[in-house]
Parts: C-alpha cells; structure tokens; sequence
C-alpha cells in the first residue's frame, strides 16, 4: 500500500500552490498520503472518489472537499474530470490557532460553501489568464478565502483523537523528509530511529499504525519511485540505476520494482517509451 508524506511548495509567484489535478483524463489513482497544508479540491467537471481518513466524498460537478494538515487521503479518478487543487501552507494559519496545537477547517451551509467555491474558480481564472497585474487580483482574492475560512469554515474544537494522529503524523512527516534526503543510503530502521531519539520499536509501531505500511516497505517504495524517474528519462543500465539509488544489485531492484509496478524495470521503460513514440506519431 502506498503511504507518503508529500511536500507542498508554492507556486513561484504566490504564496499558494494551485493547479489542475493531474487525474484529468481519468483513470488514475492517488494512494495514501498526508502533507502539512490545507488542501481544497474543487471538481468543475466530471466526477472523482475521494477518501479522507475514514470517510468517503464522492464529489460531483461543483463540489468541493477541504483536506486538513496531517489528514489522511487518498482519490480514484475512473472518468475524466476537471479539478482545481489549491494548496495552502498550514503555517499561514499560525497567528490564528490561539491555544490549541491545530486548526481544521469544514464544509458548511450551501450560501458559504457556494462564496468558497466560487473564489476559488475566479483565482485560478485569474492566475491561467496572467493578464497584466494578476498577481495582485489572485492575491486579494486569495485573501479574502483566507478571511472566509477563517471566519466561516473554521472548526471549532477538534477531537482528542484527531490530535493524537495529527502529532504522531507531524514526528512521521520530519522522518519521511529525513529518508527522502538520504533514502541512497543503508538508512537502517535503528539509524533513523536514533537520529530522532525514537526507539526502533517505536518508530516501527508509528509507521505500522499511522502509515498503515510498514519501514522497510515504505524505504523501497521511495528508492523505486526516485529510480523511475532515472529510467524512463536515461538510457542508463538497470543495475546502474539501481545502485544510484539504494539498491545492492539489479535483483534487489526489479523485485522491489515489480512489487510496486507490476512489472519488471526492463519491461515498464519499454513500454513507457513505446507509448512516448505513438504520442509522437500523433503529434
């Protein structure tokens, strides 16, 4: 199962990010993930399936989700769709959580949640339009859903167990960053865990119940998803790339690769690149 921790990083002109969601053209699937902002989904178009810890929204043409910092999610897309995604670092947030550790946001009466929505439609009009001045129009409209969320959407209150997950969630988030920056090397369970102060059984107990995956399994999918990109895009050696990436062999490779695609390395660069050619051909 696949479980990550995903950055956020504005977009570079704002203090955002915002973008079509990258299941347009369906069937597509986002696994598990969490990251440390507030994340809308707005469908404009079509239909997705979207999951946030337990419980199920199936968004339909004008519905929206709101995805809280350190919430669980995941989104099948079987038909085409168009969705806008507007990601807000939770940090903005900061000066208005009073007392307590987070602030969480929901949906509300139909008149607020039609205001919400249709800010969110105008600034990416707005930002796709980049006519002269957007910056600042995007801004103050993205200000204004700042002011709305703040004032209307904001919960209040949040669930002692919620909490739990939320900083269990937060100790996941600084140890999935640390692998990313050295998953090439051994990166042992007892090295991480003692590079945070945790004990190998509690760092293994936190990633078995938050992350719903277990450390070795969430290591090797990070060095294959990082390896892939070396092999689609390079006329590199499979062992070649295994190495650069944390593997001791080809072997250890393909077999993780396999288990996460389906498919052997060999196999998925050639299809990639076939599939390359024939969007080639027709272009």
């Amino acid at each position: 199962m696949e479980f990550r921790h995903e950055m956020v990083i504005p977009n570079d002109d704002l203090p955002f990010k915002m973008f079509i969601f990258e299941g347009k053209d369906g069937n597509y699937k986002v696994g598990k993930h969490w990251h440390q902002s507030v994340e809308i989904f707005l469908v404009t178009e079509g239909a997705i399936d979207f999951y946030v810890n337990s419980q199920y929204f199936p968004l339909k043409e004008k519905e929206f989700v709101i995805v809280n910092s350190n919430e669980i999610h995941s989104i099948d897309c079987p038909e085409p769709n168009n969705t806008i995604v507007l990601q807000i670092p939770v940090n903005l947030f900061d000066s208005y959580k009073g007392e307590a550790p987070y602030i969480s946001f929901g949906a509300r009466g139909e008149k607020e949640n039609q205001a919400l929505m249709g800010l969110v439609e105008e600034m990416y009009q707005v930002y796709e339009a980049r006519e002269y001045g957007y910056e600042w129009k995007v801004k103050s409209l993205f200000y204004e859903l700042m002011y709305l969320l703040l004032t209307i959407f904001k919960e209040q209150g949040m669930d002692e167990t919620v909490i739990k997950q939320k900083r269990h969630l937060d100790k996941l988030s600084n140890v999935t960053r640390y692998m990313k920056e050295h998953y090439k090397e051994e990166l042992s369970l007892c090295e991480v865990a003692d590079h945070f102060g945790f004990s190998p059984a509690y760092l293994s107990r936190i990633f078995q119940k938050y992350g719903e995956v277990n450390y070795r399994t969430y290591l090797l999918n990070l060095r294959v998803e990082y390896a892939v990109q070396e092999l689609v895009n390079t006329d590199h050696g499979i062992g070649e790339i295994a190495v650069n990436h944390g593997f001791p062999d080809s072997r250890a490779f393909a077999k993780a690769f396999k288990k996460r695609y389906g498919c052997l390395p060999s196999s998925y660069r050639k299809n990639n690149r076939n599939v390359k050619r024939q969007e080639s051909a027709i272009t």
